[in-house]
């Protein structure tokens, strides 16, 4: 079993899972709410946002949608978690995810890791960024 991210988003996830996509090199699957069937009474203006949408990410998978009917909240408490095999690699993600969007805690070297960080991406989802690599021996 592996456990499986589902954004919601308010009319952005398409543009949203396009962006993840030219970040991790890989094209989302995308279904719209206009193949909807009638008694959802989508509104008109909703019809083209995003009923569900999933990104393959290495061997995971992101999956999204947009609040086309109106009754999810904003996320909040969680955040995306990526590791990666280097400090490098983690600090190229994280520069790339936050373009537009907000640091909440620089990209650095920790007591625990070569290097996290945490930030905020322009679609106000919440990523948490590091890696595998151990801290710097002090000394």
């Amino acid at each position: 079993m592996t456990p499986v991210p589902y954004l919601f988003f308010n009319g952005t996830c398409r543009d949203a899972l396009n962006f993840y996509g030219q970040i991790f090199g890989t094209e989302p699957d995308l279904l719209t709410a206009d193949g909807l069937p009638p008694e959802f009474d989508v509104p008109e203006d909703r019809k083209a946002w995003i009923m569900h949408g999933s990104l393959k990410v290495g061997n995971g998978l992101l999956m999204g949608s947009d609040n086309v009917m109106g009754t999810s909240d904003a996320m909040t408490g969680c955040a995306v978690q990526m590791d990666l095999p280097t400090a490098a690699e983690a600090k190229d993600l994280f520069e790339k995810l936050v373009d537009g969007g907000e640091v909440t805690m620089a990209f650095a070297p920790t007591f625990w890791s070569g290097g996290f960080g945490t930030l905020t991406d322009k679609f106000g989802i919440r990523w948490m960024v590091g890696t595998h690599e151990p801290p710097a021996k002090v000394g």
